[in-house]
Formats: C-alpha cells, structure tokens, sequence
C-alpha cells in the first residue's frame, strides 16, 4: 500500500552567462537583462499550483538549481524563499542549497544569501586547471575557483559542496587526482565527483573531444576513489562523496524514490497520492519565455501523468541502487505500492548474476529482508537497473 515519502522542493533558475559545450541542462545563455521580479513571481505562482496535492506535508529540503542561480541577485532570493515559507511548511532545520558558478556571484554576496535563508552552497568547480576550464567553456579561472570558496567559508557556510568533473579531455590520470587534492585542501565535507560523458544535443556530442580511453578512466576512478576515502570521505552515492552526516538531504531523497514539487522552467517533479493510488510525475514548461507568459493564466504544467505501474518497479530501483546502503523491501512495497513478490523474477535473476545480495535480520520475515548491491552490481550498475524493466 503506498505511503508518502518525505517531500522536497526543487526550484530551477534557466539562465547562464553562457552555456557549456558540455551541458544537456535545460538552461539558456542570457542575453538581455535578467527578469529577475517577473521570474520570482511566476514561480512562486506556479508553487501553489501543486500545493493542493502536498497540503499539510513537511518540507525536508529546497534545491536552487539551474542554470546559475547565483546570477540572482540576493533580494531576489530572499524574495522567493520568504515567499516558498508563506506557502509550504518548512521542516525544522530544513535544508536549502543554492548552486552557484565562481565568476558569476560577486563574493560578498554569499553572506547574503546566507541571510536569505539559504544554509547550503554547491560550487561548480569542475576542475582547476585553466586549460581545462577553457576546455570546458567555463567563464571562470582556477583562482576565482578559489577565491570562491574561501568567500563561502567565511559567509559561514558550515555545510557546502564542490563540484569536480573528471576524465576530461586529455586529462592524465595525476591531473584527476590533482584536481581532487586541491579541492581537499579546502576542507570540503561533501565532493561531487562526475565523469564527463558526451550527451545528446550538446556540443561535445557534435564536435567530440578526445576523451581518456576506458582502462584510463577506471584507474582514474580508482586513483580518485583512493584518495576521496583517504580524507575520510565516503560515496555515498554513485557520484557524490561526503562525511558521515554530510550528506545531501536534498539528493538522497531523490535517490530514496521520495516525492518533489518541481517549479521553474522545465522543472520536473513528482507526487504520491495515496488516495488515488498513484504516483504522478509532473513537468514545466522548458522555455523561459512561454514559462513566465505563463504567469498570466497559471498554465506552467507542460506534462502531468501517472507512472504507469508497469514502470514503478523499474523507476524506483533505477534511483534507489545509486546509494550505497541496503534497500529494504518493506520500503519498495511502500514507496510503490508492489508487493516484493511482483519483483522476484528480477531479484532471483541479480542474485543468480552475483549483482545483489539478500541480507536477513533475525526475526525478520520475508517483506523486512534487505537488498545491497555487491561490488559488482556496483561494476554493472546499468545491467542491475536495467533487470526491473
């Protein structure tokens, strides 16, 4: 029978000063002014579209994503997060993360935001090395990369986050783990460490780079990996590494299958309705310009469905295997509402494949079992996911 998860609020921001060779994100460079108060007021418009269907419930963290979010100035964001407490309920301590791209916040600004009600900063570092950066189409250099995140530290950011990209073009394995070392050096308590891959509709998928070849990337992961756990870090996640407690409330609730109202252009969301036995997924219109048109009649919703139940089991094991950490099966039959024995074909087949394990607590029975990915099924991640479609 389901039952509703935790929710989160994720709030896209579009714009860019320019959009990387590498980004399939739905953001747009800018290339007039900023509507700053028109978007602030069409998105907190849009919040109470959904807000019928999540009355009452708890918010457990709010994402500031983008786009780059920090081209908003901080009265702005004070703005819209005064606006997000007077409509929804925030949970005590909640946390509230705002993206942001050195070279695009002047630096003072961050005690602001601070101020605003954001607790949480992730950086788009990517790499510090100039060529790189160039590479990569970032507008900023290693320096201001630096002189970032030392401006985050002292605004009082307790929790905040790095982005780093590794196996970039030409990229040697000791520059991978040059790269993780300076971010080190700063004291990070949670690391995002991606591989860049070539997306569709992007640059680098019409003109490719040369990338490093696929024993050089698992070394490169590995070199990485190595270090990363020797400052105590650990992954969490596929991609993201933290200390214990450090990690991200907003993306684990991803991960554990939980419910997100999704405003913003092209913000995508998703919503547990007990009541009707489903679980709808939700999406905004993409364009900046029919998004905020849509202001004036309240009509941002491009798509609204729910998940089909032949899908579910696929959907939630498709994020719930990116954590490291046992999945029990009394919480798929509730996140879903399946029975854990809709999925014993699939199950018998990852154990028969040595891709998961089944752990058993004393006095458990077989609905309170746990499943946990092996290092294998780690390995094969996509092979495990693509078992439940």
């Amino acid at each position: 029978m389901l039952s509703t998860p935790p929710l989160s609020l994720y709030i896209h921001l579009p714009w860019c000063v320019a959009k990387c060779p590498y980004c399939d994100f739905n953001s747009h460079a800018l290339k007039d002014e900023l509507p700053e108060e028109r978007y602030v007021d069409a998105l907190l418009a849009d919040l109470e579209v959904d807000l019928p269907r999540v009355w009452g419930r708890p918010v457990v963290s709010v994402f500031l994503g983008g786009g780059t979010p920090s081209l908003f100035s901080a009265a702005a964001i004070d703005r819209l997060l005064a606006g997000v407490r007077a409509r929804v309920q925030l949970a005590p301590g909640a946390e509230v993360t705002m993206e942001a791209n050195p070279g695009t916040v002047e630096h003072d600004r961050f005690e602001a935001y601070r101020a605003a009600g954001v607790n949480r900063i992730s950086l788009g570092i990517q790499t510090f090395d100039d060529a790189q950066l160039k590479k990569l189409g970032r507008i900023h250099s290693a320096h201001e990369a630096a002189t970032a995140i030392e401006a985050v530290k002292a605004a009082g950011f307790e929790r905040f986050n790095l982005d780093l990209m590794w196996a970039l073009p030409g990229q040697t394995i000791d520059e991978a783990v040059a790269d993780v070392e300076r971010a080190l050096a700063f004291g990070p308590r949670h690391l995002s460490h991606y591989q860049l891959t070539l997306e569709p509709n992007t640059v680098f998928a019409k003109h490719p780079p040369t990338l490093p070849d696929e024993d050089a990337v698992i070394a490169m992961q590995e070199a990485c990996g190595e270090r990363l756990a020797a400052a105590r870090l650990r992954p969490y996640e596929i991609s993201a590494w933290a200390e214990p407690g450090q990690e991200s409330v907003h993306n684990i609730n991803y991960w554990r299958f939980g419910d997100y109202l999704g405003i913003g252009a092209g913000a995508h969301g998703k919503i547990t309705l007990p009541a009707e036995d489903c679980i709808v997924r939700t999406r905004r219109k993409a364009h900046p310009r029919p998004y905020l048109k849509a202001a004036g009649d309240r009509s941002f919703i491009a798509e609204d469905y729910p998940i089909p139940e032949r899908e579910l089991a696929f959907e939630y094991f498709l994020n719930r295997l990116r954590l490291d950490e046992p999945i029990a099966l009394a919480e798929f039959e509730a996140r879903t509402g399946l029975s854990a024995e809709s999925i014993a074909g699939p199950l018998d087949r990852a154990r028969e494949l040595e891709l998961l394990i089944t752990e058993k607590r004393t006095g458990d029975n077989g609905a309170g079992q746990s499943l946990r990915r092996t290092a294998r099924g780690q390995r094969f991640l996509n092979d495990l996911q693509a078992l439940f479609l």
